[in-house]
């Protein structure tokens, strides 16, 4: 689909749900789950995505879409008009917008709509949710590049998409793909936690930026706001329903183990309710064949290596390093 960078386009009702509530929900007896048809994963951001294996278990996981029944549609659109009746989201430079336009490719499917969808939900959701930092940073999260190695722009254009923000939107939207690839690749996240009593003393973690591979540091205290940032972007790649039957999910697992670990360290500070899930694996109002049901059998622990391996794969595809550093106080 064609759209524009500079037109806001309307959010689904999973978008609406979450903007309106702050808060990532199974919707399971709402909706109807079914596969997209003559889905073509080239025309998303997996496009990259290599191996008949990995390509059709990915395209099972976002080859699909939620029908909502009419009243629980409605519902959700009445609690969204009252969230958002009095918001005003912040006005976006119109020299950066041009920029989106005339500088960037944006015409690439993502899991739900278009990648501009995608973009926009995180930036409505942080408006409302994560109102101490800009949501700028949300709407250009990903212009340096996706963790699938599709990118918006090339890195000679960063001189000219720098100064079209400010130098803490500029430092986090620089560190996002690569903070993005360190989360998958499981090493950081293990450090994090084995480190959870020390965490205070934590100075910064040095890393390489995904585009061009360059140096980038970010402080302590700039890492916290840049984990509840992916929180954020994490939401809209939650199954829309029956979470205990796709609970190996990649983005779910990483949704599940980073929202304990920001939890346990006292460093979640974006509104973002969720409640595991329990009982059994259903699969409530959800079509799937053979195939698909089988790639739900995937143990989590699986899942999660497969995700980092892809990563790895991924980086070393294009020069971009995965080595980091924590220096502690």
């Amino acid at each position: 689909m064609k759209q524009a960078a500079d037109v806001r386009p309307e959010p689904t009702f999973a978008r609406k749900a979450a903007i309106a509530t702050g808060r990532a929900a199974d919707h399971a007896g709402a909706v109807r789950v079914a596969p997209i048809p003559d889905f073509d994963l080239d025309r998303t951001i997996f496009s990259t995505l290599e191996g008949a294996a990995a390509r059709f278990v990915m395209k099972t996981r976002v080859g699909k879409e939620a029908h909502w029944d009419e009243a629980a549609g409605k519902a959700v659109q009445a609690q969204y008009d009252r969230a958002t009746a009095d918001l005003q989201l912040p006005a976006v430079d119109p020299a950066l917008l041009r920029f989106m336009v005339e500088h960037c490719d944006f015409d690439v499917e993502h899991a739900d709509g278009s990648f501009l969808d995608h973009l926009y939900f995180c930036f409505e959701y942080s408006a409302l949710h994560f109102p101490g930092h800009s949501p700028l940073v949300m709407l250009l999260h990903s212009i340096l590049g996706t963790g699938t190695n599709t990118f918006a722009m090339t890195a000679d254009k960063i001189p000219a998409l720098q100064p079209l923000m400010t130098p803490f939107e500029w430092t986090h939207v620089e560190a996002f793909p690569s903070i993005l690839r360190l989360l998958y690749d499981e090493p950081l996240r293990a450090e994090l936690w084995a480190n959870l009593s020390r965490l205070s003393s934590l100075r910064s973690i040095a890393f390489h930026r995904v585009i061009d591979n360059a140096p980038v540091t970010l402080s302590a205290d700039d890492l916290w706001i840049q984990l509840d940032y992916q929180l954020i972007h994490l939401v809209d790649f939650l199954p829309v329903a029956n979470w205990a039957l796709h609970a190996n999910d990649t983005a779910f697992i990483l949704f599940r183990d980073l929202y304990e670990l920001l939890g346990r360290a006292g460093k979640r500070s974006a509104k973002i309710d969720y409640t595991p899930a329990t009982g059994p694996r259903t699969r409530q109002r959800e079509d799937q064949d053979l195939g698909a049901w089988l790639t739900t059998l995937i143990p989590v622990g699986v899942s999660a290596k497969m995700a980092a391996r892809s990563v790895q794969r991924f980086s070393a595809r294009i020069g971009h390093s995965l080595a980091y550093e924590l220096t502690w106080a």
